[in-house]
């Protein structure tokens, strides 16, 4: 038999059949890696925020204000859309790191395509929210705290992902730095049962609620309208125009 050449195609290969275990094992590919470190995070461009998320009759509510900041000091933009729809009815909230958030986002977005594409049915919203936080738990998204609410066949969901991934489900829920602002209202005002229309106002008071002290939120509301058809989102810059 022939010695194959020094560094020929086939040389290689029988050096890396000589040092691999299983050369029949599937490739396994690995989370991006990246050199940020904790100080880091003080300074990257954070929403401040508080979003709203409440099942109701007809589906799901989510609320969000509609203010960027740099670490809750200085307003970096007045009209930042941080409620998106990724799933035919669902959606999903951006809340922390504004590129975490949008990283997360699209992600997300892309994997309900995928899914679609692949089995020819939309995925549910408990399967989409336990890949949310295996996402959160895994990946490389800083400093995220969303809600995502959607519409299923099972029903109306709305549910809380924690930096860590933990995944919570509940009939309402609050997070970003206006949350304790946003639940005393909720708390005094959420009851089953509610129609979207309710369910908006009463989230739209709750933003107004924390935007009032919280200096991480303010410049206005967007609503985002969840049923078994579709998703809605709309934006105002006044509270008079929901209210």
């Amino acid at each position: 038999m022939r010695t194959p050449n020094f560094d020929s195609d086939f040389s290689r290969t029988t050096d890396r059949l000589a040092t691999d275990s299983n050369p029949y094992e599937p490739e396994l590919g690995s989370l991006p890696n990246n050199d940020v470190s904790r100080a880091d995070l003080q300074n990257v461009n954070k929403t401040g925020t508080t979003t709203i998320g409440l099942t109701t009759a007809e589906g799901v509510v989510i609320a969000t204000d509609m203010r960027a900041s740099l670490g809750g000091r200085f307003v970096s933009n007045k009209n930042v859309q941080k409620v998106e729809q990724i799933h035919p009815t669902g959606a999903l909230t951006m809340v922390g790191s504004v590129g975490g958030a949008q990283s997360f986002i699209s992600s997300l977005r892309a994997e309900v395509n995928l899914y679609e594409a692949r089995r020819g049915e939309n995925m549910s919203i408990d399967a989409l929210a336990t890949l949310a936080g295996n996402f959160a738990r895994g990946g490389p998204f800083f400093a995220i705290h969303p809600i995502l609410g959607g519409v299923d066949e099972e029903g109306s969901h709305v549910y809380s992902i924690d930096p860590a991934g933990g995944v919570m489900e509940d009939d309402y829920t609050v997070t970003g730095s206006g949350m304790q602002l946003a639940y005393g209202h909720l708390e005094q005002s959420y009851e089953e049962g509610l129609s979207n229309e309710e369910a908006m106002t009463i989230a739209a008071r709750g933003i107004k609620s924390a935007v009032e002290r919280d200096t991480g939120s303010g410049n206005g509301v967007f609503l985002c309208e969840i049923t078994d058809e579709d998703v809605e989102i709309h934006g105002h810059n006044d509270f008079d125009d929901v209210l």
